[in-house]
């Protein structure tokens, strides 16, 4: 029997990834760029087995309903991959809350894709994995190299993430409302790209700005970097609730935070807000100033600080078409 588990992180972007350009390729609109948490990690085993359906437990519960076949429809890309039919048992613990924003399905499908192409045999480049992620969740293409990564736009080929230079950062985390919000992230991205006007302005800006955040990071301008953050996230948000019916992702508890964050600045401490598809509020600062924006932030909601996160990788395989865990993928592409 071929077994496999791996672990991955979310990520939580520093320029927004909202819109594709090839909903069937999952390929991005625009470029994006990331930072990998070092908390919130998913941990997945993918067991091939004889019976004539793939299965899902996730949290230590059966899923036999919209997940499952999300899965199940990632799983037949990966075996498209391997030449096979065989089908699979996957066990996922995700200790992300699932669908509040905070990119649960980024280190999902991050440690779907690496458990899943580690038990079917295909020893794929961090590239290919990452391009692989991608057809399960777009941010997920980040949670593979993990640290600070830009998420390339272009083709199948061609769109895939990659670790890039920056220098030293913290994170934390607000969470205001774990529970999953009303729209999903796929719907919303639909609405507002079919109802928004504001969408248009929203793909040039953030072209530019993935350009100057790029610039910022090999730098090594954590202000420069904060300030793209922040304003990019709110771009976002803008854009989202444009939409007709308007979607409304923040709440008044969340923009509560962004004021709060905007007085530590103003008060000496290097931090800048951003948040996804939620209320939740991430707070971009340095290592130094960690500490004191999470005390500072306290009475806001659950705060959760975090480092710089690892990219995915596989722990544990054992069969005879599994590779080693810890093993360098090489460099070429699969195709």
């Amino acid at each position: 029997m071929t077994t496999a588990t791996a672990v991955a992180h979310p990520n939580i972007a520093l320029v927004k990834y909202w819109g594709k350009a090839d909903a069937h390729l999952a390929l991005p609109a625009t470029g994006s760029v990331s930072m990998g948490l070092d908390v919130f990690p998913t941990t997945t085993t993918v067991t091939l087995t004889d019976a004539p359906a793939d299965t899902l437990v996730l949290n230590g519960a059966a899923v036999d309903d919209g997940p499952l076949v999300r899965v199940t429809e990632f799983l037949d890309l990966v075996r498209e991959l391997a030449g096979s039919r065989v089908r699979a048992d996957v066990v996922s613990e995700n200790t992300v809350p699932t669908g509040a924003g905070l990119a649960s399905s980024a280190s999902g499908f991050a440690a779907l894709a690496t458990a899943a192409a580690a038990a079917y045999g295909l020893d794929l480049s961090e590239r290919d994995l990452s391009r692989l992620a991608r057809r399960g969740s777009g941010s997920a293409t980040r949670s593979i190299p993990g640290g600070v990564s830009v998420w390339h736009a272009g083709d199948d080929a061609g769109s895939f993430a990659e670790t890039v230079p920056a220098p030293p950062m913290a994170m934390v985390v607000v969470t205001i409302d774990a529970g999953p919000k009303p729209i999903g992230s796929r719907e919303a991205m639909r609405r507002t790209i079919a109802t928004s006007p504001f969408y248009p302005a929203w793909v040039t800006s953030t072209t530019e700005t993935v350009t100057d955040m790029l610039t910022a990071c090999a730098a090594g301008d954590f202000t420069r970097i904060g300030e793209l953050t922040e304003s990019n996230a709110l771009r976002m948000h803008a854009t989202i609730e444009g939409a007709f019916p308007p979607i409304r992702y923040l709440t008044a508890r969340s923009v509560a935070v962004f004021d709060a964050v905007a007085e530590l600045r103003a008060a000496g401490l290097r931090a800048y807000a951003t948040a996804d598809a939620g209320p939740n509020v991430v707070v971009l600062t340095t290592p130094e100033d960690r500490a004191a924006v999470a005390t500072a932030l306290a009475g806001h909601g659950d705060v959760i600080e975090s480092g710089t996160g690892p990219g995915a990788r596989l722990v544990r395989s054992e069969g005879p078409e599994a590779p080693a865990p810890g093993v360098d993928r090489p460099e070429e592409t699969a195709e």
